[in-house]
């Protein structure tokens, strides 16, 4: 799988190119929803909050938002059938793979599929204590890193940005946390030097107006040797140019930082079609709605989704989309491909799984990645993890 394939749905996409024309449906959302997020006060419970705003109002529906420490704790509620969506970070990804903390007998390649993903003004990358004098990213070799207990997003992208300053896990201390806003707690009472944040997080925003103040060391587009480290541990992040959010940002001083989308709403490929269709339909539509109700909303607008990337549409969201007419013929060669490679890994895992794997963790999850690798070279797709 190529690590960087970005097609945004832009409005100027021909009309040619879209894959037929579906019928429009109206929206039909139930009385109650249930979503996860992050912890409360981060962008993406704040941006989930919005979005539940603009559905009580337009559809009386009641969202309820679950705040998660870590990506087993939201995406559990989702498995067990309590919640029905998820804002979620790329810890989806990892889950859809089977990798990290979803290398376990009781997880292992996860079913998911994208709805509407944020891609805004804004970053995600490591945020630095401004009182550690640090300007660069190699200026964190002997500094303290907060890593998350059960969270391989947070802990997969600070593994990939101090790879770009060429640190390994050994150059840095890591200290850990129950959770992201305890992470970060950790940093206002200088328990640690940086963590991974988007900076337009109320946790981000908090620590720049603290004693201790925060800076963002730039990555630069130009440093291609950095960026190809950085890609092979997290292949889901592209340069970008920031404008908004904490570290001294703004349109007049933009800094390059890397950047994915956040919070990525996602659901199981099993949750009803209807369902997902009226969901990505009733945010697609009362976009204007909700924009401003969260910082980062915005980067739901539907010319800022990215039609082909990691993880699959929901048949659903693909449906509004073709209504929309952003769907593509690209975008559905990729979707196909991303849903094979979902498949792939299913029936690796199941057949791992009838083999009577060790029951020791470590040996459990080095077995399931030797098998998931030989699964996925036979196919032709890249193994990445």
């Amino acid at each position: 799988m190529k690590r960087r394939l970005i097609f945004l749905a832009a409005g100027a996409v021909a009309a040619s190119l879209t894959v037929g024309a579906a019928t429009a449906q109206e929206i039909k959302l139930p009385q109650s929803l249930t979503l996860t997020a992050y912890d409360t006060g981060t962008s993406g419970f704040n941006i989930a909050v919005a979005i539940g705003k603009m559905m009580k109002e337009k559809y009386k529906t009641d969202v309820r938002v679950l705040p998660a420490g870590n990506d087993i704790a939201r995406l559990a509620p989702l498995k067990t059938g309590r919640a029905q969506a998820s804002a979620m970070g790329i810890g989806s990804y990892f889950a859809s793979e089977g990798v990290f903390e979803f290398a376990t007998a009781d997880w292992g390649p996860q079913p998911l599929r994208l709805i509407l993903s944020a891609a805004s003004c804004n970053a995600i990358t490591l945020g630095v204590a401004k009182d550690t004098g640090v300007k660069e990213f190699k200026d964190l070799k002997g500094k303290r890193i907060g890593q998350v207990v059960g969270s391989p997003a947070l802990n997969q992208n600070a593994f990939a940005i101090l790879a770009f300053a060429n640190l390994g896990k050994s150059d840095v201390k890591f200290v850990e946390f129950s959770g992201y806003g305890a992470m970060w707690k950790g940093m206002l009472n200088n328990e640690v030097d940086a963590a991974i944040a988007s900076n337009i997080s109320g946790q981000a925003r908090e620590m720049e107006a603290s004693p201790r103040g925060l800076v963002l060391p730039q990555t630069p587009v130009s440093d291609k040797a950095g960026w190809e480290r950085l890609h092979k541990l997290g292949p889901y992040f592209y340069p970008h140019k920031t404008t908004c959010g904490a570290g001294g940002v703004s349109k007049e001083h933009p800094l390059e930082l890397p950047a994915y989308p956040y919070p990525i709403f996602m659901s199981y490929a099993s949750e009803k079609s209807d369902l997902i269709y009226s969901i990505a339909k009733s945010m697609i539509v009362n976009y204007a709605d909700y924009k401003d109700g969260a910082p980062g909303a915005d980067g739901l607008e539907l010319k800022r989704q990215i039609l082909s990337w990691v993880l699959p549409y929901h048949e659903g969201t693909v449906k509004a989309m073709k209504e929309a007419g952003v769907w593509t013929a690209e975008a559905q060669k990729h979707n196909d491909m991303l849903i094979k490679r979902q498949d792939t890994l299913a029936k690796a895992w199941a057949e791992f799984i009838k083999a009577k794997p060790p029951e020791d963790k470590a040996a459990f999850a080095a077995a399931w990645m030797a098998k998931r690798k030989d699964a996925l070279t036979k196919v032709g797709m890249e193994p990445i993890f």
